[in-house]
């Protein structure tokens, strides 16, 4: 569960639409599994930028109450980011992952030794920020080359473009196929692939038919004294448990466990409700 940091909260939602703040902005964003009633149906009307959808790929267009805003800094913990308001709804980060950074935060941190991690499809960087603020040595592969620059654009506001990370603009798919023929290992690797996508040379990953071998090929290129493995997915037809079986199954002959769940945002105050966004499995060697 994430709930509200200083720089995000899920303010309300209900009837199709969530409101956040991000920093001193209030965003109203579609969410359809919103089927309540919100709290406080004028605090829409009172946003400064609404998302307005074009089409069911998430495609659409900000409008604004004010003057138009393009960018904005947010942080969390030691990591600064940019906020952007992107024509596909989300602003260039996805805040219900900061449950997944606290996890890596602290797993890297409590190890108290060299920690290789590998980070898939790791897009505007936050997660491999995370895990070089806490001490790591991260290479970085995603297909989009915008992306990456925008992730190394967070390294230099983090303070951290000193730090032992590598930005490499591939395809996830062939960069662990040639990492596992060069007999490179991690220590820990994120992957967090969408349903559906094109690699920088016109490669398409599909989810379903694809994420079975690439997850194997993430597992055989763990250390044999490898922390974690984290997987992450957003997609309507999938569900924790079975990310947990194929967890299970690509990581099988190795000691340690394997947690799953769903990823939810927590609105502020105490009423209890979330928002639950993805799906995640988590092997780990403790």
């Amino acid at each position: 569960m994430t709930r509200a940091w200083a720089d995000y909260a899920l303010v309300d939602s209900g009837h199709g639409r969530k409101l956040e703040r991000y920093g001193r902005h209030t965003v109203v964003r579609p969410e359809p599994q919103c089927v309540w009633d919100p709290r406080d149906p004028a605090a829409f009307d009172r946003a400064d930028a609404v998302f307005d959808p074009q089409d069911e790929d998430d495609d659409g267009r900000w409008r604004f109450a004010g003057k138009p805003v393009d960018a904005f800094p947010l942080g969390w913990g030691d990591v600064r980011f940019t906020a952007r308001f992107t024509p596909f709804r989300h602003l260039a980060f996805f805040p219900e992952q900061a449950a997944n950074w606290e996890w890596l935060d602290q797993r890297i941190r409590t190890r108290k030794r060299p920690t290789r991690i590998l980070n898939l499809f790791g897009y505007t960087g936050v997660a491999s920020l995370v895990c070089s603020a806490a001490g790591a040595e991260v290479t970085h592969v995603d297909a989009s080359k915008k992306s990456v620059a925008w992730a190394r654009e967070n390294a230099e506001l983090s303070g951290l473009a000193d730090r032992p990370i590598r930005w490499i603009v591939e395809d996830a798919r062939r960069y662990v196929a040639r990492e596992r023929k060069r007999g490179s290992l991690y220590d820990g690797i994120i992957l967090d692939p969408p349903k559906y996508g094109r690699g920088p040379t016109g490669e398409v990953w599909r989810l379903f038919e694809d994420l079975p071998g690439l997850l194997a090929d993430c597992a055989a290129i763990l250390e044999p004294q490898a922390d974690f493995l984290l997987l992450n997915a957003y997609a309507a037809r999938i569900s924790g448990l079975s990310l947990a079986h194929l967890m299970d199954q690509a990581t099988a002959g190795r000691a340690g466990r394997i947690d799953w769940g769903e990823l939810a945002l927590a609105e502020a105050g105490d009423n209890g409700r979330a928002i639950g966004l993805s799906f995640f499995s988590r092997w780990s060697a403790t």
